[in-house]
């Protein structure tokens, strides 16, 4: 450290969860990509299965820009997992339904993501991983609930 360099008050949260983020996505990348899906992909099919939902909500679900959507979605119809149909409810909405074949794999890709998730927190006591998942729910639910306004804002990692 130099002269210079100011001392840290406070852990450095960004890059904790940063990495940690970062690390968990690879890995679920790795993962669902044996089945031949993205997490994306994966959780479009299980949202999709929940309910009836059009292309707009998935996305909303998913934080995912109209054209990423698209492609998600053309890919899942490629692959025989899901197809777009007109809403039961509204005739003008098209919603994305799950085809036997997409749910089958849905629950398959909901195991592996559940391992995923089981096989991180793995590694700490039953105390420790409830009080980091309460701690987390609290920061995604009050503290870090809403993203600020920037005129340069920070760009968001997906993949």
């Amino acid at each position: 450290m130099t002269a210079m360099a100011t001392a840290r008050t406070e852990p450095d949260l960004s890059f904790l969860l940063d990495h940690t983020s970062h690390v968990l996505r690879t890995r679920m990348a790795a993962a669902l990509g044996e089945i031949g899906l993205t997490a994306r992909m994966h959780c479009v099919l299980v949202h999709a299965l929940e309910e009836e939902r059009t292309q707009i909500q998935l996305a909303e679900i998913g934080d995912m820009d109209k054209t990423t959507m698209v492609v998600t979605v053309d890919a899942l119809e490629k692959a025989g997992l899901a197809e777009r149909r007109p809403s039961s409810t509204d005739r003008r909405a098209r919603i994305i339904a799950v085809t036997e074949k997409g749910a089958r794999v849905a629950a398959e890709s909901t195991r592996i993501v559940d391992g995923v998730h089981a096989d991180a927190l793995g590694s700490l006591s039953g105390t420790d991983r409830d009080a980091l998942l309460r701690a987390l729910r609290l920061l995604a639910a009050d503290a870090l609930a809403v993203p600020s306004e920037s005129a340069r804002p920070a760009r968001r990692a997906r993949q």
